[in-house]
């Protein structure tokens, strides 16, 4: 199915394939769950989707983090802190495991954890870039298999115009 249909959804399924890290199951939950029918306007909508945005809490003068919010899917936000985990042993010289490397890779379990989940933040805008745009993570390598069946080496932009996430 995956290599013959062409319907959109199958295309975004292909799409997420081919990159190192990234297996079957996960890229049809993520298109099923999120990328196949939802129309997503932001990296923040995405985010809250997920239940990984960050829940502040403010009282007078007291200001501190509560975490995440937990508010959207479980399933893929359980998806997605797999995923970051893997892309950290797959893709090791993508920009997302550097950052993750340089702010977190140092620390106490504790806060490879707390990491970890930012990672996964980032990694679900990537892979939200990815197939609506056709951004491919900035150095990430693209799987072995797709490489040979198609010819093709991942786009990779210059290195002063990486996006913000």
């Amino acid at each position: 199915m995956v290599r013959d249909d062409q319907r959109h959804h199958v295309e975004q399924v292909r799409t997420l394939l081919s990159l190192r890290g990234i297996g079957a199951q996960s890229a049809w939950l993520l298109v099923r769950e999120v990328f196949g029918w939802r129309a997503i306007q932001n990296r923040r909508a995405l985010a809250a989707l997920a239940g990984l945005t960050p829940t502040p809490y403010h009282s007078g003068q007291s200001q501190r983090e509560q975490g995440i919010s937990k508010a959207g899917s479980k399933r893929l936000r359980w998806l997605m802190v797999e995923l970051a985990w893997g892309w950290l042993h797959w893709q090791p010289d993508c920009q997302l495991s550097r950052w993750y490397q340089e702010r977190f890779g140092h620390g106490s379990a504790r806060l490879r954890k707390l990491g970890i989940v930012a990672l996964a933040r980032k990694l679900l805008v990537a892979l939200w870039r990815l197939v609506a745009h056709g951004e491919v993570p900035q150095g990430a390598v693209l799987a072995d298999w797709y490489r040979k069946v198609t010819g093709r080496c991942a786009k990779r932009r210059p290195v002063g115009t990486a996006v913000a996430m």
